[in-house]
């Protein structure tokens, strides 16, 4: 019997950039394709094919009434009744919308990226939820972050619904977690049973070498020949932990610039201006490189050139990846696919879910230490040295983080929902 192909209804905020979330999404729908399927998109911005995308610019949590009310309620211990309102209000216009979704593209599964867990716009999770219940729809909810795993939002306003929704307990859910410590999290807080699907990598094929496009990388970033490129390959915001990269970039004694590829993202510009100082203070050449690099290739209005992240890796001498906080580390994985030698900060995720894998890279413990200081300049040093232990590294990653992982995962998440070949 061949397996029935389905219409896979992805759903989110956004489908769009480098942030986890949308990365993860692409990558599932490249194994969900591969397997016959047809995936299909509702959020509020998206860069997904356009004749399988629901746009509905208010599901963005940057959309500004969103915006205004989600800071209202996570800075507020009350709710008035107008907020209440305005929540059904628009939980109604989000039900009309994935309805139309669901009917428009004769959806067979939904897959919420983040949705049932994150509370950046509760009337659309809400909508969501009411609509899984009365369809019975067969769902797989991805979770990547929790209400109760950020501070900022555990003093609310929205406690009943947050209580509700974010997750919802529904039979005809099946909930996924990127790490050991959110499914011990949600069964302890939640009653409910999740399966952990890893953040992977397509280290069953290698990436390929590097073009003339990319020749001219180091250039642009004004790197001296015999200066040192180290990457931070994340957003500036505080629990990435650049404080940390910066101290070991000053403490190599090399010549040497720490390049961040990503912008500040939601946090304001408060840490940025801090990292800048510290930079400035520790006398370390940094730049904030988020108009060099984006997602893909491409040119400026000006002229010039924008490079991809995947064109930053292959050059970097060193990767530093000193966050406090991460629901899984897909930076850690992108060093690890382009054999580039990687700084980590033995974060919690990292200690319980990737250290015992056997992974060999630089690590510290919340702060540089004379040890990791030593460990840098020897594999700076030591070519060979790097070679096999990056090597080591991507043979590890193939074993525990390929496609071929997600690959078998997805099927055994279809198989509960659909039964043997979706039947």
């Amino acid at each position: 019997m061949t397996t029935r192909p389905l219409n896979v209804g992805f759903i989110s905020f956004r489908f769009e950039g480098t942030d986890g979330v949308s990365l993860e999404t692409s990558k599932w729908a490249q194994i969900l394709e591969e397997m016959g399927h047809t995936c299909y998109y509702f959020s509020g911005v998206s860069d997904r094919p356009e004749h399988r995308s629901m746009v509905v610019p208010e599901a963005h949590f940057r959309h500004p009434e969103i915006r205004e009310r989600y800071y209202r309620f996570f800075r507020e211990v009350v709710r008035t009744e107008e907020d209440t309102a305005w929540i059904h209000s628009r939980r109604e216009f989000f039900r009309e919308q994935i309805s139309q979704f669901i009917g428009e593209f004769n959806i067979d599964l939904l897959i919420p990226q983040n949705l049932l867990s994150f509370p950046l716009n509760i009337p659309l999770t809400l909508a969501l939820t009411e609509l899984i219940s009365e369809k019975s729809m067969p769902t797989i909810a991805h979770h990547h972050d929790f209400t109760w795993e950020r501070k900022p939002l555990i003093v609310n306003s929205v406690g009943d619904y947050i209580s509700m929704a974010f997750p919802p307990d529904l039979p005809s859910i099946q909930h996924v977690v990127i790490n050991s410590e959110a499914r011990h999290q949600l069964a302890r807080r939640k009653g409910v049973s999740a399966k952990i699907v890893p953040n992977v990598m397509d280290f069953e094929n290698p990436p390929s070498a590097a073009d003339n496009y990319a020749a001219d990388v180091r250039q642009t970033l004004g790197l001296e020949e015999d200066e040192l490129f180290i990457l931070q390959p994340t957003r500036v915001v505080q629990r990435k932990g650049i404080e940390q990269a910066i101290e070991l970039v000053s403490r190599l004694n090399k010549k040497a610039r720490l390049v961040v590829s990503h912008a500040s993202g939601d946090d304001g510009y408060e840490y940025p201006r801090r990292i800048r100082d510290y930079a400035q203070l520790l006398g370390v050449s940094l730049l904030f490189a988020d108009d060099i690099f984006d997602e893909y290739r491409g040119m400026t209005d000006d002229g010039r050139k924008i490079y991809s992240l995947w064109d930053a890796y292959p050059l970097a001498d060193l990767v530093t990846y000193p966050s406090t906080i991460e629901g899984f580390g897909n930076a850690f994985l992108e060093a690890l696919y382009y054999k580039r030698p990687i700084v980590v900060n033995n974060y919690a995720i990292y200690a319980t879910d990737i250290r015992p894998k056997g992974f060999k890279v630089i690590e510290f413990d919340d702060y540089i230490t004379d040890e990791t200081i030593e460990m840098t300049r020897k594999v700076l040093a030591d070519k060979e040295f790097e070679i096999q232990m990056c090597q080591q590294n991507y043979e590890l990653a193939n074993r525990y983080f390929s496609f071929n992982v997600l690959r078998n995962k997805l099927k055994m998440l279809l198989d509960n929902a659909f039964g043997t070949n979706n039947y």
